[in-house]
């Protein structure tokens, strides 16, 4: 279990964000088009994952907008509990062409696989705010849990994980 704050008020998470150098966990994950994908669907890419409580807080779209930059290097996938339908308005809304979102709808497993699942706090059901980066063959090269979930990533660390 990991400890971060919202607000100032501890929040605790289902886990630990999985180690670098580890193999990632598989998912399936709801795509706006409520189709299931999974990290086989990125296959031979690397993947920034910009996981969010909710597109639909101020952060998380700012945080959306600035890793939508890096979709020529990578797959930019962001993953919240949002519906599908939702989390779509808010990428069309901005014109977000070069990012995935990517919906917990069917798969609360995700947020203990990935030790981002809040666990209590008004926030319990949500994800933490965490960047993971993968590498072509979906081994951890890169992670960030965000200690404060109101704050932003650090954008300069994962987009140097890259390459």
């Amino acid at each position: 279990m990991a400890d971060v704050t919202f607000q100032g008020a501890p929040v605790h998470t289902a886990g630990e964000l999985p180690a670098v150098g580890s193999q990632a966990p598989d998912f399936s994950l709801a795509s706006g088009e409520l189709k299931d994908l999974t990290l086989a669907d990125f296959k031979g890419r690397k993947k920034l994952l910009n996981i969010v409580p909710s597109l639909d807080t101020p952060v998380c779209a700012i945080s959306t907008r600035r890793f939508n930059d890096v979709g020529a290097k990578a797959a930019v996938l962001i993953i919240s509990a949002d519906l599908p339908f939702a989390a779509g308005r808010v990428v069309q809304a901005d014109g977000l062409e070069q990012v995935v979102t990517l919906s917990t709808l069917r798969s609360p497993e995700f947020g203990a696989a990935y030790g981002v699942g809040i666990i209590d706090s008004p926030l319990k059901g949500l994800m933490a705010r965490a960047v993971v980066v993968l590498d072509e063959n979906d081994q951890v090269i890169y992670t960030q849990l965000v200690s404060e979930i109101a704050d932003e990533p650090d954008y300069a660390a994962a987009i140097a994980a890259l390459g």
